[in-house]
């Protein structure tokens, strides 16, 4: 069978999706389905909408009210009048991070912007929202057609077109953002060189005014001279990296955290470049993992007054009980025995039951030990593995 028969398929449901008949049969779908999506929700709706509609048109109204509905957690109430693909909303960039990149974008007062591989349209909808005359450009028509939809949809401005951005002339364009695909029809893809555009143009686009948003995991001697590298994560989870070029390059590290508290952002020039390695002290801190990818782990220590417990592994300990937002901090009650034997006899001492195990840079698979362990205590505990210098250590904590 063709793929693009497929493709072309799905983009015709979505154009007739986009009339008056198509939006009245949505909006029955999303009022029908109410505050609940179960298996049974879904075929009571179902068999309410094919009294009026054709069984194919129903399908279309039903998948686009569950991908607002998942789209939730990364759009929040915009998702509620947004389009999406399946596709395109696992590879969209969470609102606040596309909203700091369009912030910082706009702080530069660029005459105008190209997103180049705009998929749905995620970040199109930022830069749109931060004021920017921006426009979208991509291979995939359905992509080009949900963004644009996107855009009309949130009232805003901008434009979106099928194109090839890897030959356009980017000229005219105060900064180009790019979204290098790392995705092929096996999956994921790790290699920066199987990127789509490729990573040869990625750092042809870096010559100039431009972000280039990419996997956390992309190694620190692939990014070029003058270029910041950001690592950005939301409620602790590493979602992305950017390289910034000059003149949008500010540093050349940069750890930026989100949550419910607003956003915070470390850069290397708060970095001391050294800590001291001592024994742990009463707290101990775990940094975020925007914060380790950047390599700011000492920044932490300084700002809390501590020390590393090993200079290869990212925990901060002191005595101190400072408050960053770039790491959590627990209280350390005991050191435990590290070996297995002895650490399980402690923890059944303990009337321990419910055991959270962290680890860094000691050989343990959680899950594992736990099973090994199998405490049936009445007590919840927090137990960290792992090395301070040459030997192994097992601390008993309580977050703070």
């Amino acid at each position: 069978m063709d793929p693009s028969a497929g493709s072309g398929h799905r983009l015709e449901s979505l154009r007739w999706l986009l009339t008056l008949e198509g939006q009245h049969l949505l909006q029955r779908a999303t009022s029908l389905y109410g505050g609940s999506d179960t298996a049974a929700d879904a075929m009571r709706v179902g068999a309410l909408l094919r009294k009026d509609a054709a069984p194919e048109r129903v399908a279309v109204a039903m998948t686009q009210v569950r991908l607002r509905r998942q789209a939730t957690s990364k759009f929040g109430p915009l998702a509620e009048r947004m389009y999406f693909t399946p596709e395109g909303l696992e590879q969209a960039t969470r609102l606040q991070v596309a909203d700091h990149r369009a912030a910082r974008i706009a702080a530069a007062e660029p005459g105008s912007v190209l997103d180049l591989g705009c998929g749905v349209g995620g970040d199109l909808v930022a830069l749109a929202r931060a004021g920017l005359t921006s426009a979208g450009v991509d291979l995939d028509e359905e992509r080009v057609t949900v963004a644009a939809a996107n855009l009309s949809a949130l009232g805003l401005g901008g434009a979106a077109q099928v194109a090839d951005g890897t030959v356009l002339d980017l000229s005219p364009f105060g900064v180009v953002f790019a979204d290098p695909s790392r995705r092929n029809p096996r999956g994921r893809v790790f290699d920066p060189d199987s990127y789509s555009p490729t990573w040869s143009f990625v750092e042809h686009l870096l010559r100039r005014p431009s972000c280039v948003k990419l996997a956390p995991g992309i190694p620190h001697e692939l990014i070029p001279d003058g270029v910041e590298a950001e690592w950005v994560s939301v409620d602790g989870e590493v979602k992305e990296a950017a390289l910034w070029a000059s003149p949008l390059a500010v540093t050349r590290r940069r750890a930026t955290v989100i949550g419910s508290r607003g956003l915070a952002t470390l850069t290397d020039e708060q970095d001391p470049g050294a800590a001291p390695v001592r024994p742990v002290g009463r707290y101990l801190y775990e940094p975020d993992g925007a914060v380790i990818r950047a390599g700011l782990v000492t920044a932490v220590a300084e700002a809390v007054g501590g020390w590393l417990l090993d200079e290869h592994i990212a925990y901060v300990t002191g005595d101190r009980p400072g408050r960053t937002p770039f790491a959590r901090r627990y209280e350390v009650l005991e050191e435990l025995p590290f070996r297995e034997k002895p650490l399980r006899a402690a923890l059944r001492a303990r009337n321990v039951g419910r055991l959270t195990i962290k680890k860094r840079g000691v050989h343990v698979v959680p899950e594992d030990l736990r099973r090994r362990l199998d405490l049936h205590g009445e007590t919840e505990a927090t137990v960290v593995l792992t090395r301070a210098g040459a030997k192994g250590t097992a601390l008993l904590v309580r977050r703070d």
